[in-house]
Order: structure tokens, then C-alpha cells, then sequence
């Protein structure tokens, strides 16, 4: 079939040829979330082959010919002169993915999903046992392919550049290092002060009973009650928390529970919600476009922390929250003040698990992971010898040791599924989560007593124009100077983490 010499006909044939890839790529995103909250383990041989057969149908029909010549019949016509209009920025970032997919043999993009499967599988039996050694021929497999999607996309400096880019576009293993040095020495230097302080919040309080069905509630009405929408949402349970996009009016969230301890929970939902209203913000008219997608995970992880830490750990969230906290469990917060439940949630120490750890912490977690992930990309570093780099540096980052497996480096589903870059953006997130939060207290008012009076649309809604309906229409970079007039910085966040330190520990 001839490609249409009117341009505008070739962007509409293009856009129906996204729809249906977006389609295919939903259904093999239901076919992942089901592995990871319903699946029986029985059946994951055939979930492997089932992901297989999804990722090579939709890599070759994105990756067509065809698709390459209707792009570049769109490109140069005058329908993308306006740089910043909605069909230039589909154009550029399907350009993008174009340019990287083709560069990727459909044998090896097959075989990288299939492997993915079965290493999530071997993973989560893996942590259930404590048993690195069982799971490190995964490792090996997951690191060998992600080693040739290096060599076939190319890099300039350093291989770790070429996985990092997908997830986060523009940044670099030197601009990321640039960041985390930035932030490691006055880190380190506040979380030293607080350790320091001689000040211990009353953590056994989130220790207490909590049962299970009334932390669902609980979670469930909080979720509800800063935006989420259940009539295209759900809330599920897994192994590793995630949240997952799979098409217009469908957003599926995960958690965990834990009886014996609130905040892993109900952290957790916040977190994920923050990640699903960017999903149900996202414009449904640009489906499968570019348009109708999100800029980065760190944009994305801006909104999980935001909602998290800056909006879920403030005081006048639990102004608001901490009398249905009461009802909900009557026994575990009997004699519990407002002010111990704020100094408990908001806890600084060190700690094992980076999805229980605080603000202040949190970051030296990923810096950890980024540096090892990169180590074992290059080869500088054998998958024999993680264990024992992870534990090294969790004692020089943290000054813990992690007693086992489990709650070392086998604690997090990322390198399993293959997302080896991925880390990053968590920090990135946080950065931009900060410098966010600080504009939108300067545009829509008195944030604080809004949430105390349990109104939270204000935020959300700065939140909608400012970046959900943005989707990918500015590169992360443009983003944050369009809203804040600022390149990302940390000033932000330490100033933040400082403030609450302050308070609560009389440092700063």
C-alpha cells in the first residue's frame, strides 16, 4: 500500500496503527498484573510464553516498515511546525521509540519477555527462602540480554546510558551521579545529626494490631478521598507493591499488608495512587499517542512521593484523617496523640527495606541500587559477589548490615523483571516532587488548611493542568522550568527534610 501524500491522512493512518499496538501492549499489561496478584504458580511456564508471544507481536508491528514511512511523511510537513503542538510532540517521541525499537531483533525482545516471566517467578520463591542462590542464574540470564539491548541500541560513554534513556530521557549514569553527589554528602550530614539528637519517635505505636480488612478500608477511603476514581480503578494485593495503566478507565493498584506494622501499607497505597491519578489524568482522547502518555518515571515517581510524603506524612493530612485512623482502629491508637502518631509516621532512621524507609533515608537506598546495577551492567561487578557489595555498602551508606537475603538483595522485583536503570528515578522523582509541591503552594494557597479540612481538589487539580494533561508534550527537563522556572535542583528537598528535621529533632 502506497504511503498517503497527504500528510494529514498519513498521521491518521499512523495514530489508528498506535491505537491497536497500545491495545496489544494493554493486554500483555493484564497479563502481568494478573501474574502478580492472581496467577497460580503452576502456571507460569505458560504466562512466559503467552508474554513472549505479546512482546513479538508488538514489536513487529511497531517496528514495521510502514510505521517508519508514515512518520516520516508526518515529519516533514508543516503539521509539526509548531514544536510544542500536540501532533509535533506525538511525531518526535514515536520517532524516538521508533528509532530504538528497530535497533532491536525481534528474536531478543521476545526471549527478554519470556526470561522476565520466569525470572519474577524465580525471584518471588527466591525471597520467600531467603535464597540469593537460587535466583542468580536468573540474575545472570536477565543481565546477559539487557547487556545485548545495550550493544544494539548504542551508547557514547558508558552502556548503563542506553537502558537509563528509556526510562528517564536525557539523563546519563554522569548526570545521575552528579545529582546523587549532590545530595549524599548533606544527606548523610542531616541524617547523622538526627541520629545524633538523642530524640527516638514512639514508633511501636505503627507496631501495634492492625488487622488486615481494616487497613484495606482505611486505605481504600484515603485513596478515594484525594481523587482516586474506583469506577476505573482497582485495589489488589502482591508480593511487590505496583501500579499498572491499562487503558482508559482501567488503573489497577497493589499493595501488601502486614498486621504487626500500619505504615507499610497504607504508605504504600498513597504512593500508588499518586502513580494512578497521574494515569487517570492522563488525556483519553490521546490513547496510544504520546500525548496520552506520561513524560518519565520520574515525573511519574513525582507524584507517587508527592502524595506519599509532602501531602500523606503532614500534619494537616492527619488533622483531617487521624479521627476515621480512630474509628478504624480503636484498640491500636487508644491514648495515641496527634502529635505521636506525627513524629512515629515521619520516624528517621536506617533501615533495611527501601519501601519502609523515610524521606530523609530513602535516597542513600537508591544510590545504593544504582551504583551496583551499573557495576553488574559492566561487568565490573560478578553476580557471585552481590550479596556481599550490598551488604558493604548498606554498612557504609546506612551502617546496617541486613541479615539475610530477603531483606537485602532480594528485597525489590526490579532487576528480576529486567528494569535495570530504573532506580534513578526514584530519586529524580523526589526532586521534582519537592520542587512541584513548593510551586503549588505559591499558585493555589494555603495547601495545609486545605488538607486539614480534607479538601484536596485544589492540589489535584494544579496537578491535572500543570502535568497529567501535559503527557509527554515537554521532555521531564522543560517540564519542571515551565512550572517552576527553576532546572531541577535539591534544594527543594533538603529544605523540606530540614524543616521536618527541625521540628521533630531540633536539627537542621
Amino acid at each position: 500500500m502506497p504511503t498517503p501524500t497527504d500528510p494529514r491522512q498519513a498521521y491518521l493512518e499512523l495514530v489508528k496503527e498506535l491505537r491497536e499496538i497500545a491495545v496489544i501492549g494493554s493486554i500483555a499489561s493484564v497479563l502481568s498484573w494478573d501474574e502478580q496478584t492472581y496467577m497460580p504458580p503452576g502456571a507460569t511456564d505458560h504466562r512466559a510464553n503467552q508474554a513472549s508471544l505479546m512482546a513479538r507481536i508488538s514489536h513487529e508491528r511497531f517496528t514495521s516498515p510502514r510505521l517508519g514511512e508514515l512518520i516520516a511523511a508526518v515529519e516533514q510537513s508543516p503539521l509539526v511546525a509548531d514544536p510544542q503542538g500536540d501532533i509535533a510532540a506525538n511525531i518526535r517521541e514515536t520517532r524516538r521509540d521508533y528509532d530504538r525499537s528497530t535497533k532491536l531483533p525481534a528474536s531478543l525482545v521476545e526471549e527478554m519477555s519470556r526470561v522476565e516471566v520466569l525470572s519474577q517467578q524465580a525471584w518471588s520463591d527466591a525471597r520467600k527462602k531467603s535464597d540469593y542462590a537460587e535466583f542468580r542464574p536468573w540474575l545472570d540470564k536477565v543481565l546477559h540480554l539487557k547487556r545485548q539491548e545495550c550493544q544494539c541500541v548504542g551508547f557514547k560513554d558508558d552502556p548503563y546510558d542506553a537502558l537509563l534513556d528509556q526510562y528517564e530521557p536525557g539523563e546519563t549514569a554522569t548526570s545521575v551521579r552528579a545529582t546523587f553527589e549532590a545530595l549524599r554528602g548533606p544527606l548523610v550530614d542531616l541524617v547523622g545529626k538526627i541520629v545524633g539528637s538523642g530524640r527516638v519517635a514512639p514508633l511501636e505505636i505503627l507496631q501495634r494490631n492492625y488487622p488486615a480488612a481494616a487497613q484495606e478500608k482505611f486505605a481504600r477511603e484515603a485513596a478515594r478521598a484525594v481523587g482516586f476514581n474506583f469506577n476505573e480503578g482497582r485495589l489488589d494485593t502482591s508480593v511487590h507493591p505496583f501500579c499498572t495503566h491499562l487503558g482508559p478507565g482501567d488503573v489497577r493498584m497493589t499493595t501488601r499488608y502486614d498486621e504487626a506494622y500500619f505504615a507499610d501499607a497504607f504508605f504504600g497505597v498513597l504512593h500508588e495512587t499518586g502513580h494512578a491519578l497521574y494515569n487517570q489524568g492522563l488525556p483519553k482522547d490521546q490513547y496510544g499517542l504520546p500525548r496520552g502518555d506520561d513524560v518519565s518515571l520520574g515525573i511519574h515517581e513525582s507524584q507517587s512521593r508527592m502524595w506519599e510524603n509532602l501531602v500523606g506524612r503532614s500534619r494537616a493530612f492527619w488533622k483531617h484523617f487521624m479521627p476515621q485512623a480512630r474509628a478504624a482502629f480503636p484498640q491500636a491508637l487508644a491514648g495515641v496523640t496527634e502529635d505521636a502518631w506525627y513524629f512515629a509516621i515521619n520516624d528517621v532512621r536506617p533501615s533495611l527495606i527501601r519501601t519502609e524507609s523515610d524521606e530523609t533515608t530513602y535516597n542513600l537506598h537508591v544510590l545504593l541500587r544504582f551504583e551496583l546495577e551499573r557495576a553488574l551492567l559492566r561487568n565490573d561487578l560478578s553476580t557471585n559477589d552481590l550479596p556481599g557489595a550490598w551488604n558493604e555498602r548498606m554498612e557504609k551508606y546506612l551502617g546496617i548490615e541486613p541479615p539475610d537475603d530477603a531483606r537485602g538483595c532480594l528485597q525489590d522485583i526490579h532487576w528480576s523483571g529486567g528494569a535495570i536503570g530504573y532506580f534513578p528515578t526514584y530519586t529524580l522523582g523526589n526532586l521534582y516532587a519537592a520542587q512541584f509541591f513548593e510551586q503549588a503552594r505559591k499558585d493555589v494557597g494555603d495547601l495545609e488548611g486545605q488538607f486539614a479540612r480534607g479538601d484536596f481538589a485544589p492540589l489535584l487539580g494544579w496537578l491535572r493542568e500543570k502535568i497529567h494533561s501535559q503527557g509527554m508534550k515537554y521532555t521531564p527537563r522543560q517540564l519542571v522550568m515551565r512550572i517552576t522556572g527553576q532546572d531541577l535542583a535539591p534544594t527543594a528537598l533538603l529544605a523540606h527534610l530540614r524543616r521536618k528535621a527541625g521540628e521533630l529533632y531540633g536539627v537542621s
